[in-house]
């Protein structure tokens, strides 16, 4: 009986390339597929991004689909940071503005209600050359929202209020594509990389 590859082999095998991650993730039922992706640690996040520099551009409608103006969708994910295993899973969720070429944002977790909600705007990079190296998408915490949200998400607050500016203020986030429904994020902070590392995982609908 053959046994069967998991994602966590694809990501160690220093021959298996991003399109043969991607193909493998594409394959999986949705529990599955996050079952997995949830499962990378440190090591293997920072492998991973690596490996997403050679996939294809990632671009908005990644994140959001053919979803409407305002409409949630949920991305779940785990980030590195050095926190209880408990605390490194959260959701990333976004929606299409009125107008422009970005997308709104927040972050939905345990920590959200104290910290708060890390509102960010993401939009593409391609026109800014040492952005782009990074990642063709990102989530630019920098700036919030400056018009209506989905229904239902918090009040906007800039990333300086509160708790938030220890997490989320002077930072981005370069997003990369794994799959059709995966990402991978790098943390930046005042243009500097942090080594930390989180993987999204879109729901379907």
């Amino acid at each position: 009986m053959t046994r069967t590859t998991t994602l966590s082999e694809l990501v160690d095998d220093p021959h298996v390339g991003v399109e043969v991650i991607g193909s493998y993730l594409d394959r999986l039922e949705g529990d599955k597929r996050w079952g997995e992706v949830g499962a990378l640690g440190r090591s293997r996040q920072r492998t991973l991004y690596a490996k997403a520099a050679h996939a294809r551009a990632i671009d908005l409608a990644h994140f959001v689909g053919e979803a409407r103006v305002r409409h949630e969708v949920i991305h779940d994910g785990i980030n590195t940071l050095p926190v209880p295993p408990a605390i490194r899973f959260f959701q990333k969720r976004f929606c299409r503005p009125d107008q422009g070429d970005r997308l709104f944002g927040y972050n939905e977790g345990p920590t959200r209600r104290w910290i708060g909600p890390g509102y960010f705007v993401a939009v593409p990079t391609a026109d800014k050359p040492a952005w782009s190296a990074h990642g063709a998408i990102v989530v630019d915490y920098f700036q919030v929202p400056d018009g209506e949200v989905a229904e239902g998400w918090p009040r906007v607050v800039d990333n300086h209020w509160r708790l938030q500016r220890f997490v989320y203020e002077a930072t981005r986030d370069f997003m990369r594509r794994v799959s059709a429904h995966v990402s991978i994020g790098a943390a930046f902070k005042h243009e500097r990389p942090l080594d930390h590392y989180f993987v999204l995982c879109r729901r379907e609908r």
